[in-house]
């Protein structure tokens, strides 16, 4: 199979139909074999109903519905544990991608031999207070941060070889961030395609303004887990062990400076419980003890963690319900 399209979604009934019809128009003029994925992110519309009604006449389609709406994250990672073409594509369902790019990013990531091309939005059709502007600071802090030249990196058109796609794990709101996730399995041939985008046409955004304050705090704990994930106590242990040597020096210098006062110059030293300085240093100890027992207890759950699923499905449609756990 040449491509696997796949589009998460969350009330967007009104789009579905013409969203397919030209995704299939695009790929039957060029001749690809594919599939579209719809995963339904707990809609309370009509959305699955349209999705169940088109797949009646369409066998390319197959779809996943989850029990509740956990977010775009999980609803990716559902769809690339089905996916079966050689290329994953995935995009919005809201009409504002262009499925008629799909056989540029086809071919690109080809002809590169890349991992990933991520869609670089152009003339953004969106709000430039609320989300043009905020999205420009994003991706410059997102830059700056990974390392990664990419100008849009929640854009949701993107081309992925299927082995990336495999190998991806994302929880939380990480789909911010999946060049850097890449990047950091190995998958290094990451590059960028500028995209047309136009304004919605059906329905509302389904992200509200608490999005960038939790894409910045997603990308701090991106960078922690890149640097420290599978190592925690290389960072826990190693500021543990320096807080608490430096308390004990501190409480050492006080125990002996007390001895050399009382028994070397026969003065009459108050008690080492008097002096603040004891308390900074014991509190130090306290902590440098703790975050060491924290950095041991890390190290053992990053040695025993096993990956569990964020999502429940409700069901299946065309697809083996088994690959899900797989």
């Amino acid at each position: 199979m040449h491509l696997s399209v796949v589009i998460p979604l969350l009330n967007e009934q009104d789009s579905l139909e013409e969203l397919f019809q030209r995704i299939k128009s695009v790929c039957q003029e060029n001749g690809f074999d594919f599939e579209v994925i719809f995963v339904d992110d707990g809609s309370s519309d009509d959305s699955w109903q349209v999705i169940e009604f088109l797949s009646e006449v369409n066998p390319e389609i197959k779809a996943i519905r989850f029990r509740k709406n956990y977010g775009k994250s999980q609803a990716l990672m559902a769809a690339f544990r089905q996916v079966q073409g050689n290329v994953v594509i995935t995009m919005d369902a809201d009409l504002q991608d262009f499925p008629e790019e799909i056989p540029e990013l086809y071919h690109e990531l080809k002809s590169k031999n890349a991992d990933i091309i991520s869609g670089w939005k152009q003339k953004r059709q969106d709000p430039k207070l609320t989300k043009n502007v905020p999205s420009k600071l994003f991706n410059s802090v997102a830059r700056k941060v990974s390392g990664l030249e990419l100008h849009d990196f929640n854009c949701g058109l993107k081309a992925y070889r299927l082995e990336v796609a495999k190998e991806l794990e994302l929880h939380g709101d990480m789909h911010r961030y999946i060049p850097v996730l890449a990047k950091n399995l190995g998958f290094g041939r990451i590059y960028e395609k500028r995209v047309r985008h136009q304004a919605r046409k059906y329905g509302k955004s389904k992200f509200g303004k608490r999005r960038f304050v939790n894409g910045f705090l997603d990308l701090i704990t991106l960078s922690f887990l890149n640097k420290f994930g599978n190592k925690p106590m290389h960072l826990f242990g190693a500021v543990g062990t320096l807080m608490f040597i430096i308390g004990f020096l501190a409480a050492l210098y006080l125990g002996l400076d007390k001895l050399y006062k009382v028994y070397v110059l026969e003065k009459n030293a108050r008690l080492v419980t008097d002096n603040p300085y004891f308390f900074i240093s014991l509190v130090a100890m306290i902590l440098g003890t703790q975050l060491f027992l924290a950095g041991f207890l890390g190290e053992i759950l990053v040695r025993s963690r096993q990956n569990r699923s964020e999502f429940v499905v409700r069901e299946f449609l065309n697809l083996d319900s088994k690959k899900q756990f797989s």
